[in-house]
């Protein structure tokens, strides 16, 4: 890619601020944690979503430029955009995640994380190996200055020694100040250039290789802060 197709996918508009852009994402984080912290076996999905508007309303994040998802156990298996299947009730040994991409003012949030009611080996292990693996593939994008097509190449490989499959389609995009999609549409995943610090997001999904559910993570990709 010319370096001219970068700086056309790396645009900025004209209210991007560093600093409130990493003020959101802290702020997103925070209401990531506390929805996860209303969230107990026994409660049925869409109660869970129900709550999550609550809170960020509560905290003026409620405008998203995306959906708000809060899938449980099976439902952790659907793909962006997918509905989840109705009635899902999170069990006493189950695994969930929150992804949400709020609009607080005139910037953009995006911010994914898994969460284990209970003491299953398997979900415990990968909300700990999503993690781990996000951080790996930063710390190659800092090493190695890869594309993010080789970035998603390195992840998909790493899934596969680590015992999980990634799935190809949450495969991270541009952030920006509000509307991001203005300035480009384009996925992580079909960047062939490097990424620049604070300007994408890096997402991260798990599949199990035979029980129905996965972990799924993102953040920003940061050169000076570590998962």
């Amino acid at each position: 890619m010319s370096t001219d197709e970068k700086s056309r996918a790396e645009a900025v508009g004209a209210n991007f601020d560093r600093e409130m852009f990493l003020h959101v994402r802290e702020r997103t984080r925070k209401a990531i944690n506390d929805i996860a912290a209303g969230i107990r076996p026994g409660m049925p999905e869409e109660e869970a979503v129900t709550m999550a508007k609550q809170r960020l309303r509560a905290a003026e994040m409620l405008r998203g430029w995306q959906g708000l998802h809060v899938p449980f156990g099976p439902n952790t298996l659907k793909n962006f955009g997918q509905p989840s299947e109705p009635g899902v009730v999170l069990r006493d040994n189950d695994i969930f995640f929150i992804d949400i991409g709020p609009v607080w003012q005139k910037w953009e949030g995006d911010g994914g994380d898994t969460f284990v009611v209970g003491n299953d080996p398997e979900m415990l292990k990968a909300q700990r190996d999503v993690r781990e693996l996000f951080r790996r593939v930063r710390a190659v994008w800092l090493a190695e200055g890869l594309s993010g097509t080789a970035l998603y190449d390195f992840a998909a490989a790493e899934a596969r020694v680590m015992g999980w499959e990634l799935n190809l389609d949450m495969s991270g995009h541009r952030l920006a100040d509000f509307p991001h999609a203005v300035l480009h549409k384009g996925a992580l995943a079909q960047a062939a250039f490097t990424p620049s610090p604070g300007l994408w997001v890096l997402e991260i999904q798990i599949r199990h290789p035979d029980r129905p559910f996965s972990a799924f993570y993102e953040d920003l990709l940061l050169a000076d802060d570590a998962a």
